[in-house]
């Protein structure tokens, strides 16, 4: 069954005004945790600036949400860490010390996960926020540890404990983001984008290779890199990823990084799907008249289901030929931008509050209205209560004009 339950722990922190999503959801064997930040419960920052302390407080923030669903995370099985970095943050460092809060919560030093993707970024959503993390766990019915596979091939760089390259769980294989670094940790091909982008897609290939899967069972594709913002620098690295897939491809989101470490251009994680016993798992696709397009003929699909997720790749302000609509306009586009995952939803039978999980890149900086506008009208397309949320500001997109892009996970409700 995939029906909910949602997590608003007591004094937890809260927006700057009232909003329908909740910090947690659980549907089923999911639990969904939406970027967990430090903060007061009336909206406010704390400790700003403070990289070391946020990080300490947001790991126990999403300790505390799993705990409201019987779990803690022990059970989590992918984290995703915004953060802000003008080029000072030792990223091995702060790796490390996400590590080292995580085990502090689950008492254990084995290395069976989670996976794990870095993001940094110019800014987070307010002045002196610089770090937003958001989880995904898995546990059985009675709140029990499912069992979790690892996959960290000897071919990439080791990870700091507890985080695993790949970690399998039922059905569900979850990829690190890879970087492009060598065994040695050394960066490959620095600068150098195509490159970097097959040395990824070549170790995203290994890790799924190590679970009897491939690219193939891919169902979500996230990919960084680094981009100004133009059609080129997107369509170059867009081409090169399509060429690992084959029609139809899967969900995918892929958005500029400029505050990558030095020399690294991409990197790319990777949700798959693939029956436990080894079987290649049904999946259906969006099948939507006069829907928007990139401007490239890509193996990628608005959106697709396989058991009881249903994946909606990032959806843009883009017309039928690849143009952007109403440019400048942050509002319009996330109207269109949402409009156009309602439609994509609809197509499996489902609508906007079967969501459990919504990412929301706006162009931005660091700026309380901003996030509140977009925060506020996104969530009047929900009723509450809704699943877990993450917004987080961009500079750029990925062709010129675009402001928005948003990304769901939704499941189907029996």
């Amino acid at each position: 069954m995939s029906e909910r339950s949602y997590a608003w722990p007591e004094g937890h922190w809260d927006w700057y005004q009232h909003l329908a999503f909740k910090h947690g959801v659980r549907a089923g064997e999911m639990v969904f945790v939406g970027g967990q930040v430090d903060k007061t419960p009336a909206g406010e920052p704390l400790r700003a600036y403070d990289l070391a302390s946020q990080t300490e407080v947001v790991i126990r923030h999403i300790d505390t949400v799993l705990k409201e669903f019987g779990a803690g995370l022990g059970h989590a099985v992918k984290l995703i860490a915004f953060y802000a970095n003008d080029g000072r943050v030792d990223e091995a460092a702060f790796l490390e010390r996400i590590g080292h809060h995580v085990l502090s919560h689950t008492g254990t030093s084995e290395r069976a996960g989670p996976a794990i993707t870095l993001v940094p970024l110019p800014c987070l959503a307010l002045p002196g926020m610089m770090v937003e993390i958001e989880a995904i766990a898995m546990l059985g019915d009675e709140g029990e540890q499912r069992e979790r596979i690892p996959a960290n091939p000897p071919e990439l760089p080791p990870m700091p404990q507890p985080f695993s390259h790949g970690i399998r769980c039922g059905d569900h294989i979850w990829t690190s983001a890879q970087p492009t670094l060598s065994p040695g940790s050394r960066i490959q091909h620095p600068g150098d984008l195509i490159a970097q982008t097959d040395v990824a897609m070549t170790h995203l290939k290994q890790i799924l290779e190590a679970f009897g899967a491939d690219l193939n069972d891919t169902v979500n594709l996230r990919t960084w890199y680094g981009g100004d913002g133009t059609r080129e620098a997107w369509e170059r690295a867009a081409r090169q990823r399509a060429a690992y897939f084959t029609v139809p491809g899967p969900a995918v989101s892929a958005l500029p990084a400029p505050s990558l470490p030095e020399g690294n251009m991409t990197r790319i994680d990777a949700w798959a799907m693939r029956g436990a016993n080894g079987s290649r798992l049904t999946r259906t696709y969006a099948n939507i008249r006069d829907a928007w397009q990139w401007p490239l003929d890509l193996p990628q699909v608005a959106g697709l289901q396989c058991g009881d997720m249903v994946f909606v790749g990032q959806q843009v302000a883009l017309n039928a030929k690849g143009q952007p609509i109403a440019p400048g306009d942050l509002m319009e586009q996330t109207r269109r931008a949402m409009t156009s995952t309602r439609t994509v939803l609809a197509s499996f039978g489902l609508t906007l509050d079967d969501m459990v999980k919504q990412n929301s890149f706006y162009q931005g900086e660091a700026d309380p209205e901003t996030i509140v506008n977009n925060q506020r009208y996104r969530s009047s397309f929900y009723t509450e209560p809704a699943g877990a949320s993450t917004g987080v500001p961009l500079p750029s997109f990925p062709l010129e004009g675009l402001m928005v892009s948003v990304e769901t996970v939704a499941m189907a409700r029996h």
